[in-house]
Parts: C-alpha cells; sequence; structure tokens
C-alpha cells in the first residue's frame, strides 16, 4: 500500500506543497518560539548557574536570585564552622545607577564578591583578566549592554552610587533577565556603590569539600542559622525561573503561540488529505471493491501523513538551524535544546496521524457499490 500512498500523494503537487508547508510551519514555529523562550528563561538563572556555589544560603523565603533580602554578614563565621564547607564567601547584589558622559544615567545591578575568592565573579571575560576587578576602583561591564551604558572601554571613569568606578574588563553574554546590565566588582566596593550596611550581605555562597554530602551540609547549616534559607545550586536556579514563570503571562504567552501554530498545522494537513481523499472516492471504492480489509485502507493514508510529517520535519528543522544562527543573540538568545526538537517532531508526527482520521471516517461511508453503478 506505500507506493500508492505515495504516487496518490504526489499527483496533486500542489496540495502536496500546501500540507509541507503546514508542517514546516509547525516544526519551525515551535523551535523558535520554544528556544526564545528557554533562552530567555535561562537568563533568569544565570547568576546562580554561573556562580560555581555549591549551595546558596540567603533570607527566609528566599525566591529570586536579582531580588535578594540582606542578611547579617557575621552568618560567614558560622557556616565556615560547618563539616563538609571548604569554603563560604559573602555575596552582594543590589541596584544602584550609574552615571553616563551625556550626562544621563542608567539603572545597574551591581555584583559585589569576595576579592579573595571572586566567588560568584564575572566570566567570559573578553578584555581583561579576572583579577583585574581588584584594581583601585575596579568593576567588569557587559559588551551586549554597550547601548545602554553608552559603550564605556577599559579605563573609562563612571559613577556608581555617587562614587568614581573604572572599567577594567570587559564579558560577552552576562545579560540578564531584566533590562538592567549587570555591573560586576569585589564586595566591599560593591558596599560603597549601593550605600548599605557593611555588616550585611546578600547570600553566602558555599563550595562543598571533596567528598561532602551537600544534603548533610545543608541540613548542618540550617540547624546552626534556623533563620536561613538554603538551597543547592540547581534548585535555586529554577527557583529565580519559577519566579517570573508565574508572576508574568511569559510562559502562557509563549504556550498560547507554539499551540497556535500546531493547530495552523494541524488545520492545514487535514484539509489536504481530506482533499485528496474527495478527489479520488471512486479510485478508494474500487479498493473496496476488490476485496481491500480496513486496515489496507487506513494504511494509506497513515503512509500519507507519516511521509509528511518526516519530510516536513526534516525541512523544518533545516530552516531552524539556519534561523537560530542568524537571529541569535546574547540579547535574546534561542536556545533549541534536543528534547525540543524531538517532542516538536513527536507531536507533528501525532497531529499528522490525527489529521488522517477525518479522510479515514470520509472513506469507510464509500460504499463499493458506487463502482459498479459507474
Amino acid at each position: 500500500m506505500w507506493p500508492i500512498a505515495f504516487k496518490t500523494l504526489i499527483a496533486d503537487r500542489g496540495k502536496l506543497a500546501t500540507a509541507l508547508v503546514g508542517v514546516v510551519f509547525s516544526i519551525v514555529l515551535v523551535n523558535i518560539q520554544g528556544g526564545l523562550f528557554v533562552g530567555l528563561i535561562r537568563k533568569a538563572s544565570l547568576l546562580v548557574d554561573q556562580g560555581l556555589a555549591d549551595v546558596w544560603v540567603g533570607h527566609k523565603q528566599m525566591h529570586n536570585v536579582d531580588f535578594p533580602k540582606e542578611i547579617p554578614r557575621q552568618w560567614v563565621h558560622r557556616i565556615r564552622g560547618v563539616p563538609g564547607v571548604a569554603a563560604a564567601e559573602p555575596y552582594i547584589i543590589g541596584f544602584s545607577t550609574m552615571s553616563l558622559p551625556s550626562g544621563g544615567f542608567e539603572g545597574v545591578v551591581v555584583v559585589g564578591s569576595d576579592r579573595a575568592s571572586l566567588l560568584g565573579g564575572a566570566w567570559n571575560l573578553v578584555q581583561g583578566e579576572p583579577d583585574s576587578i581588584l584594581q583601585p576602583r575596579g568593576i567588569v561591564v557587559d559588551e551586549c549592554e554597550g547601548h545602554k551604558l553608552e559603550h564605556p572601554q577599559l579605563g573609562d571613569i563612571r559613577e556608581i552610587g555617587g562614587f568614581k568606578a573604572r572599567v577594567v574588563g570587559l564579558t560577552h553574554g552576562i545579560a540578564g533577565f531584566s533590562v538592567t546590565p549587570y555591573v560586576f566588582t569585589t564586595f566591599d566596593r560593591a558596599v560603597r556603590y549601593l550605600r548599605i550596611q557593611r555588616d550585611t550581605c546578600s547570600y553566602i555562597l558555599v563550595k562543598l569539600a571533596p567528598g561532602a554530602s551537600r544534603d548533610r551540609v545543608m541540613e548542618r547549616i540550617r540547624q546552626r542559622i534556623p533563620d536561613a534559607d538554603t538551597f543547592p545550586r540547581e534548585t535555586y536556579g529554577m527557583m529565580s525561573i519559577n519566579f517570573w514563570m508565574t508572576r508574568t503571562g511569559l510562559g502562557i504567552s509563549f504556550g498560547a503561540a507554539t499551540l497556535l501554530g500546531l493547530g495552523v498545522g494541524l488545520v492545514m494537513v487535514a484539509q489536504t488529505l481530506y482533499a485528496s481523499v474527495l478527489d479520488r472516492l471512486s479510485e478508494f471504492g474500487a479498493l473496496k471493491a476488490m476485496g481491500a480489509a480496513e486496515y489496507q485502507i487506513f494504511s494509506i493514508l497513515f503512509a500519507q501523513a507519516v511521509s509528511l510529517a518526516v519530510v516536513g520535519a526534516m525541512c523544518g528543522l533545516a530552516i531552524v538551524s539556519v534561523v537560530q544562527r542568524l537571529v541569535h543573540t546574547p540579547r535574546a538568545p534561542v536556545a533549541v535544546p534536543l528534547w525540543l526538537s524531538l517532542g516538536s517532531c513527536v507531536m507533528v508526527m501525532l497531529i499528522c496521524l490525527m489529521s488522517s482520521l477525518l479522510p479515514y471516517l470520509r472513506i469507510r461511508k464509500v460504499d463499493p457499490l458506487m463502482v459498479l453503478q459507474a
């Protein structure tokens, strides 16, 4: 039945092209929309994922890395005494403003790391060295945020919170979920820029000793500091993502657009297969008159649906690869993981198979006697 299915499908190339466009459209829309969503939402946990800390300790009911509540800095000494802790360093995140050469200002997120370990500091440096931040008044900014900060260069002097700062390094691709650029510096300098008490911090970043049980260390920290919340890096990263997922319409908007694309693909494929069946009702009646079983009739439609899904998925993924290379930027990343590509192909395959049910129901009503009457 497969040769019959192929010949029937390609007999009308116009309708075949229409069906393929529907499948390709669904694959491209699902992957690009999903890739934009994945790339964007990953930015919500950027500092956590790249911070290299095994455990994050913060205020009770901490829920988003960019919106911390201050905790006592002295907790760091109690945490360092916990068995299994190799290092524990204060970490600070807060909002301030940076002066611009034009006379204006721009809001920034100041990130301060311990000057000895630089745990949670900048990465992906394209200019400068990691220890450049130790220079007097040193800050590191991202070149992708240059349009907001009026394109700072190495050695430029700015003011943050009324205090002078000097650009000593540039990174590439460190753009957070919010529209506010990150500025990396040392902890003590960040305290000055943010104008907060020196005996407070936002988090305490913990590195575990080799072989130490993370769950046991976290439990001991909770026992020593009942007023703190303690989470593994992966858990707190997901919490930061869920914060934006649940408090904005991001997931709903991307999901609705994706479902719309799948619906359009379903309609186009179903319409093409149904129109093809209507044009060949007499031929299907002849097959029935010749003794073709119901499963053989359905296998023709099944083969057509599978062929459309496979060819359309291959073409769609090829287009997705090209589009991803063209539009991917740190500000609007398009991350298409393998599970998304495979999942979209499976969904489109199911859509095509569902689309084959409608013409099959029409064929079941065809009376073989119509061939003899003709």
